[in-house]
């Protein structure tokens, strides 16, 4: 495991100052991440659609879209990146970035890992689950690596941040390749790239996301444990899928073992 993958992980004072300042939430993005080689090789080996290891979204606010955290099954340079991102050199840059101290990365990267988004699919205005159902960690950070050679603004897929009463998208970060994004998640960090992305059949969204954690957090932030919450944007009307339908139809406490299991649900 080496941090030779990522081209610095100095922090300046402007980037801590700017991560704490902006709205809605804290949050930074920065271009050329990893060193151009490690970046072109993960862009060329992103698993193809027809793998096996994919878990496929079918609801309505998490439509065509794909995961994987089946690391045995991935590349190498996907093992070893992905490693390095929980690597105590990250841990520490992601510490000194945010201001968040004790942070532990997530060695099931539950609910994270690769994410693959094709022609109509989207993810919906969301806050995410604010405890790792088997850790008992309270989740922190998201940190989201994107993977396109080329993709066009036009096609969507950027990323959104909304206000606190989600009546309003504050900021938009294009999704361009070598670019990472970090942020932090608690009860106000809503964000998703909700309209159906228009790219060409066959082109597809690629993703890593890394979920980072502590032990407790501060006593403004804490709040009932949660799964990951939806909301409608103004004006915006779902039809639900018959996955929709279904998911209603198994008890809770049956959705509460799979979300502990899956981290999905």
């Amino acid at each position: 495991m080496s941090s030779c993958n990522f081209k610095s992980l100095k922090v300046s004072e402007e980037q801590r100052t700017s991560y704490s300042s902006v709205s809605p939430f804290p949050h930074i993005f920065i271009d050329d991440f990893l060193t151009n080689d490690c970046y072109s090789e993960l862009a060329e080996q992103f698993p193809s659609v027809t793998d096996t290891t994919w878990y496929k979204f079918r609801s309505a606010m998490e439509n065509n879209k794909r995961n994987s955290t089946d690391l045995e099954s991935l590349p190498s340079c996907f093992r070893e990146v992905m490693g390095d991102f929980n690597s105590s050199e990250f841990i520490k840059y992601l510490e000194e970035m945010t201001g968040i101290t004790g942070l532990i990365p997530d060695p099931e990267f539950l609910g994270g890992g690769l994410h693959k988004t094709g022609i109509g699919g989207k993810l919906g205005v969301h806050m995410d689950y604010n405890l790792h159902p088997t850790l008992k960690l309270d989740r922190r950070l998201n940190a989201i690596l994107y993977l396109n050679d080329y993709w066009e603004e036009s096609w969507g897929g950027s990323l959104e941040f909304w206000n606190e009463d989600v009546t309003e998208c504050v900021t938009r970060i294009f999704n361009k390749g070598n670019r990472l994004v970090i942020f932090n998640t608690d009860e106000r960090s809503w964000h998703g790239h909700p309209d159906p992305l228009a790219c060409p059949e066959g082109v597809y969204r690629h993703s890593i996301a890394f979920y980072y954690y502590t032990e407790g957090r501060p006593a403004n932030e804490v709040a009932p444990e949660h799964n990951t919450i939806f909301r409608l944007r103004p004006g915006e009307v779902l039809k639900p899928t018959v996955y929709d339908r279904l998911l209603l139809l198994i008890p809770s406490f049956v959705r509460k073992f799979l979300r502990k299991v899956t981290g999905m649900l």
